[in-house]
């Protein structure tokens, strides 16, 4: 049973040096560490650390064997391409279960302090790894099926009122009463987070 029944669990792999200069791992591993502590700042997330995951470095295992593994739902890896004063740095979201591609990014970058860019490409591969997980799993639940058809009713109608105004107290009640016919019900707890927000 994957981790994310909780938060979604991820692993950062290492990133690959497809530079073939040996020298060039550090820059490697360096992008790979920085993401895995940008992904930690998020308590949305549960993040695998450094040792587990640097297990696989040299390694090109199926998502299925790292998700079954590590306990993950989701992975995160790519490379690492340096090329005078340039560098290619690609970093893609996969699907633990199913190997599907969520989210990937290309970073060309000049190599004038080799520092700075370390640091913005993994700001910004952090920054958009939570909102991909976040829709994925929204999507994964709303897959699951109905235990309850009154709940699933009670949501439609919470869903139609607040397409009309999110503000109306039924939009709160009806959301309210389908978790408490079916406490599990991942869609009705996601709908009522968004009306606490709006609230707020």
């Amino acid at each position: 049973q994957f981790l994310q029944d909780k938060s979604p669990a991820i692993a950062v792999l290492p990133f690959v040096n497809m530079s073939g200069d040996s020298e060039q791992e550090y820059f490697a591993d360096g992008i790979t560490e920085d993401i895995i502590t940008e992904l930690s700042r998020f308590n949305s997330l549960f993040v695998i650390g450094r040792n587990s995951s640097f297990l696989y470095k040299g390694q090109y295992p199926k998502s299925q064997d790292v998700g079954r593994e590590l306990g993950v739902a989701y992975i995160v890896d790519g490379s690492v391409r340096k090329s005078g004063n340039r560098v290619r740095i690609t970093a893609q979201l996969v699907e633990a279960s199913t190997g599907n591609h969520l989210w990937g990014e290309r970073y060309d970058r000049n190599l004038e302090n080799i520092f700075d860019v370390q640091d913005e490409v993994s700001a910004k591969v952090a920054n958009m790894v939570p909102g991909h997980v976040e829709i994925a799993n929204r999507v994964e639940s709303e897959r699951k099926p109905v235990k309850n058809l009154n709940a699933y009713d009670l949501v439609l109608r919470s869903e139609w009122l607040g397409y009309q105004d999110l503000g109306d107290p039924d939009c709160l009640r009806y959301l309210e009463q389908a978790i408490e016919i079916d406490p599990g019900y991942a869609r009705a707890h996601a709908r009522l987070a968004n009306v606490y927000a709006y609230s707020v």
